[in-house]
């Protein structure tokens, strides 16, 4: 078994998703939850609540290996520093405790999990609770940090079938 912590970054919100995948890649989910930084004071503030938020739940969960989304590029400029910057931090957490991080773009995810690059949140969700067997209405982001977790579990057991490395086996990286 592996365990994958998946990371769906955001300045208010970062999703956390973490599943136990097998040899096969068959898929279980371990823990999901938004981590809320808003009310955290100035943004320097809120990154840190990201740094040490994302820090407990790897030590928590221990998951060996990390997936993040990719940042897209925003409408408004400031929006997408924001962005970068809580993707920074999220990726700090896991490097800081030597987790390897592998990066998906959104239309990768949504391809991996839905089966097309255009699918919606509302897809998202519906797929990543089908593919978990969870009941109930997921929240977004975190919702999304699943589906980044299950397009790592996906290529790295494509990638492994392949005898290849995870970078090969998703060809648009």
């Amino acid at each position: 078994m592996t365990r994958i912590l998946g990371i769906d970054p955001g300045s208010q919100r970062t999703g956390v998703g973490i599943i136990d995948v097998d040899g096969g890649g068959r898929v279980a989910h371990v823990y999901h939850a938004p981590l809320l930084l808003l009310g955290e004071g100035e943004f320097p503030q809120r990154l840190k609540r990201l740094l040490d938020g994302l820090g407990e739940v790897i030590e928590a969960y221990q998951p060996q290996e990390v997936a993040i989304e990719k940042v897209f590029m925003a409408r408004n400029p400031d929006s997408a520093l924001k962005l970068g910057q809580a993707r920074g931090a999220a990726m700090c957490a896991a490097v800081l405790r030597e987790l390897p991080v592998h990066e998906y773009a959104a239309k990768e995810i949504k391809l991996a999990v839905v089966g097309s690059g255009g699918a919606d949140k509302v897809q998202i969700q519906h797929m990543v609770g089908i593919m978990l067997n969870l009941h109930g209405k997921l929240q977004a982001d975190a919702a999304d940090a699943l589906a980044v977790a299950i397009t790592h579990a996906h290529v790295r057991a494509t990638a492994q079938r392949l005898g290849v490395g995870t970078r090969t086996a998703w060809g648009r990286k």
